[in-house]
């Protein structure tokens, strides 16, 4: 594996999928691109909670079995471990029934998570992780020691506001969409859709954001650098499943933007290929080892659409 030169830590959920035929998988955004940050060779820490309990012990020991740090995963008494009911429907997407008032709800602010933010090169956090004030306090507070955050805006009605998403995005260096996210966005802000340029300039305006990815869906995936616009395919592969793709594609693309020498070519291919690899796979983290992702790739080389 490469040498582990950067550092990211990702805030907030980690629970257990419940698939049908009570499959059980770790899950949670957060955690997804933590595992895959992992696979890229990056130093990674997760700040979370799971609960004193069978399912949180089992989370932890899974965790140490693939030999990343739990040291900032936090354990409580007071709130069960999470665990999530998803359903697959005939597309291969994933609609997902999330209990609430779970241990990751009540995620507190440490000196060693602190201490891991002074050294972190990214924070990357989601939406749902703020539905609890709790947590929302605690990742407020980590936001303004890490320098570069990164926001996956994954939106799950009915657990987010367009205040607390305002106040996050003022607090990001990078954000992330999938299409219907950002037209939502422009909804909420009352601004009128005439197209993705348009509406990614209006957002880095209006929040100071540089740097903006919207996930297309079939139509590939465009990032926005300032005022430089990257349009890129996707890999054509058969899907076992959906679940955790745009997770995976968020770890790949940090996992060359982190490495300052890298193009923005080196970067859009890295998410966009890993994102098609583990859509070819069954479950958000499947086991697989860097060189057979980096064998993928090479098979399946990309070139930028015009945009």
């Amino acid at each position: 594996m490469e040498d582990k030169k950067y550092k990211a830590v990702c805030f907030g959920e980690v629970l257990w999928d419940i698939f049908p035929g009570e499959q059980r998988r770790i899950g949670g955004a957060p955690f997804n691109v933590a595992y895959h940050l992992f696979k890229m060779g990056l130093n990674v820490e997760m700040i979370s909670s799971v609960g004193d309990d069978e399912l949180g012990h089992g989370i932890l020991q899974k965790i140490k079995d693939w030999q990343i740090s739990t040291d900032q995963i936090q354990i409580t008494k007071e709130h069960p471990t999470s665990t999530v009911i998803a359903m697959v429907d005939e597309n291969n997407d994933a609609h997902y029934d999330i209990v609430e008032n779970v241990a990751w709800d009540f995620i507190e602010t440490t000196q060693e998570n602190k201490k891991v933010l002074d050294t972190a090169d990214a924070l990357v956090f989601g939406t749902l992780a703020a539905r609890n004030e709790k947590s929302r306090n605690t990742l407020f507070e980590m936001l303004e020691i890490s320098s570069y955050n990164v926001f996956d805006i994954n939106l799950r009605e009915p657990y987010y506001e367009i205040r607390m998403i305002n106040e996050l995005l003022h607090k990001t260096q990078l954000a992330k969409f999938n299409k219907a996210e950002l037209r939502m966005m422009l909804d909420f802000l009352n601004k009128e859709y005439k197209d993705e340029k348009d509406s990614i300039r209006y957002l880095q305006d209006k929040f100071g954001i540089k740097e903006i990815i919207v996930s297309k869906g079939s139509k590939g995936a465009l990032y926005a650098y300032e005022d430089n616009f990257y349009l890129y395919p996707t890999i054509p592969v058969e899907v076992k499943d959906t679940v955790g793709s745009g997770d995976s594609f968020l770890a790949g693309f940090l996992s060359k933007r982190l490495q300052k020498e890298a193009s923005a070519h080196e970067i859009m291919a890295q998410a966009v290929s890993l994102g098609a690899f583990i859509t070819s796979q069954e479950g958000a983290c499947p086991e697989y080892t860097l060189k057979e992702f980096l064998q993928f790739k090479e098979s399946h080389p990309l070139s930028a659409l015009s945009f």
